[in-house]
């Protein structure tokens, strides 16, 4: 099977065909190393020296074994070095006539038995094949960057290529200490097809206005635990390569999700492509560095507000589940006085019950002393009357995510709160505004929405309506800071910034189960070890919930009427039937 490799090809000498050339060469593989010309075969040679290097600045790798290692490559420029290799992997720029022409060109090259193979992250595989006597030796083998270090791998198999090729390539990524995953040929594989519907999403986002490119990012890694925000990301991908990927599966999709926000082709068109040039929607240091420098989007510093701050000294919470209690200690914490309400006795109980617990479990960690914890509690007071919030200067509610239930408890707070005082609401799916309009001060209401758990999450979603007043966003933004969070801003539309971006991306997953295409277990993998997120996306639907997800995809679907938001039926189909993810014991996997 794969132990027949012992001398493979890789056309390109970019950064992902260096970081190939040093996959292979790390197990013991002979490799001949192809560019275009001697200078380009210089810049490869140089990928190869540098990257090792950092290794064996880190301690990964031997001066000896990074000696041994560059000693298995052969540089060149002249393609007929490649006749003797079991193997040849392309690496260009994702040009279809360019692959085409290297492929009809190593035909006449190497053996018969040779395996043509193509790194492309979207082009069809399949036309590359046909530019061949014989398509069926011809595979994707799809690394993600920076080789070296992914474990992912998509392996693509066309309508011909032949069973034997496909699993002899299969084979040698397992021998190369990856993890292949097996796809078709549909632009995108897996793991570009859900991420880059999900980051033309955060340009629209970001060219709309609807968010800053920090406050993007920043709910997105905040939110979502993911390694980068979706706009850093398109930087260091690059503007004009994630425009050919998008541009290469809205024409073989026809999907307007995919289609590429104009703003990413006219700066494309200006040059500004990243962190390779120096500026994308970032400005860095200098061409090719990863350092963010000021630019005339950044933001000003916390404090520097133009506009006057309310006065917040006293906080009031209405709620007694899980989201409410956490908020009373994010404030407590934070050194307010907290009034808390509930609906009965008991549950004012409860809640200062599970504070105590959540305080004493910090004591215990190490994160408070036993003095603050005291403090804290004695900061709180909890009470079943709604009219002991007279006197607080803001009221955040977090209670059942029902519109009339709020639009009740808002008429209320209206008539008991004194003038001034901002009425907040931890909604995480319904209009702001409709809060706002059941009351006689809508510039006072904003939604203020924390994430689960809400003394452990830092982010939280500052949410202005039409009506909302300018003091009243600076003045939460403000508080946010001095509780320890991290506001981001926006205006009162379904989703807000995280949950519009991410179950859209949920969505386009168990439509890609559904049709089929890859597995449950395939698609996880694609996402967490192809662009190391946290969990993959049917892992993350059994956690939230079904139901819930399911909820927040029709309300998206109803505020867009996008046709790419339509919840999938399959996820319809599994609500229906009870299978709810873990807390049912089932949902797209069983669970014990």
């Amino acid at each position: 099977m794969a132990r027949d490799f012992t001398k493979v090809g890789v056309i390109g000498l970019g950064t992902m065909g260096a970081g190939i050339v040093e996959v292979f060469a790390r197990n013991g593989i002979d490799v001949v190393a192809v560019e275009v010309d001697d200078d380009a075969v210089e810049r490869g040679r140089e990928h190869l020296t540098n990257s090792t290097g950092r290794a064996v600045a880190r301690g990964k790798l031997s001066e000896e074994d990074q000696a041994t290692l560059v000693s298995r490559v052969q540089f060149t420029s002249e393609m007929a070095a490649l006749k003797d290799c079991q193997l040849v992997i392309e690496a260009v720029p994702e040009k279809l006539e360019l692959k085409k022409e290297i492929f009809a060109k190593l035909d006449a090259i190497v053996a018969e038995d040779a395996i043509l193979a193509t790194n492309t992250s979207s082009l069809p595989v399949t036309e590359i094949a046909v530019a061949t006597s014989n398509p069926k030796r011809v595979v994707g083998m799809h690394f993600f960057n920076p080789a070296p270090v992914m474990q992912f791998v998509e392996v693509i198999k066309t309508v011909v290529t032949a069973d034997d090729i496909f699993e002899r390539v299969k084979g040698l990524a397992e021998r190369l200490g990856k993890r292949p995953v097996v796809v078709g040929d549909k632009a995108g594989f897996i793991a570009n097809a859900l991420l880059f519907g999900y980051l033309n999403h955060a340009v629209s986002m970001y060219e709309s206005k609807y968010a800053t490119r920090e406050d993007i990012d920043a709910a997105m890694k905040l939110g979502c635990g993911y390694p980068m925000g979706p706009l850093a990301l398109m930087d260091l991908i690059g503007l004009d390569t994630a425009y050919e990927i998008l541009d290469t599966m809205y024409k073989q999709g026809r999907d307007r999700l995919h289609a590429p926000s104009p703003i990413i082709k006219q700066m494309v068109s200006a040059g500004l492509r990243g962190r390779k040039t120096g500026r994308g929607f970032y400005t860095y240091a200098a061409p090719g560095s990863s350092q963010v420098v000021d630019d005339a989007q950044t933001p000003k510093p916390n404090g520097d507000h133009e506009i006057p701050l309310r006065q917040v000294s006293r906080v009031g919470v209405v709620g007694s589940g899980t989201m409410a209690t956490g908020i009373i200690e994010v404030f407590a914490k934070g050194g307010y006085d907290v009034v808390y309400v509930a609906r009965a006795a008991s549950k004012v109980d409860s809640v200062r019950a599970a504070l105590s617990r959540s305080l004493e479990k910090a004591v215990q960690r190490g994160k408070a002393t036993e003095e603050e914890r005291d403090a804290a509690l004695a900061r709180v007071t909890g009470t079943t009357r709604l009219d002991d919030l007279s006197d607080v200067d803001i009221v955040v509610e977090a209670v059942v995510e029902d519109l009339g239930v709020k639009k009740v408890l808002f008429e209320n707070l209206d008539e008991i709160c004194k003038p001034g005082a901002i009425l907040a609401t931890t909604t995480s799916s319904l209009p702001v505004v409709d809060c706002a309009s059941a009351t006689k001060r809508p510039q006072d209401v904003i939604g203020m929405h924390f994430f689960n758990p809400a003394q452990v999450m830092r982010l939280v979603e500052v949410v202005h309506t039409v009506s909302t007043g300018e003091d009243v966003v600076a003045t939460v933004q403000d508080l946010c800071v001095k509780v320890g969070k991290h506001p981001v801003t926006c205006g009162d539309r379904a989703g807000f910034i995280v949950n519009a971006l991410l179950f859209p991306y949920l969505n386009d997953a168990v439509k890609m189960l559904e049709a089929n295409y890859s597995t449950a277990d395939d698609i996880d993998t694609a996402m967490k070890t192809g662009c190391s997120l946290p969990m993959g996306p049917f892992e993350l639907l059994d956690v939230v919930g079904l139901d819930v997800s399911l909820a927040i995809e029709r309300e998206l679907y109803l505020e867009f009427r996008e046709r790419g938001y339509a919840p999938a039926p399959l996820l319809e189909h599994l609500v229906t039937a009870g299978y709810l993810g873990r807390k049912t014991g089932r949902g797209f996997r069983t669970h014990a």
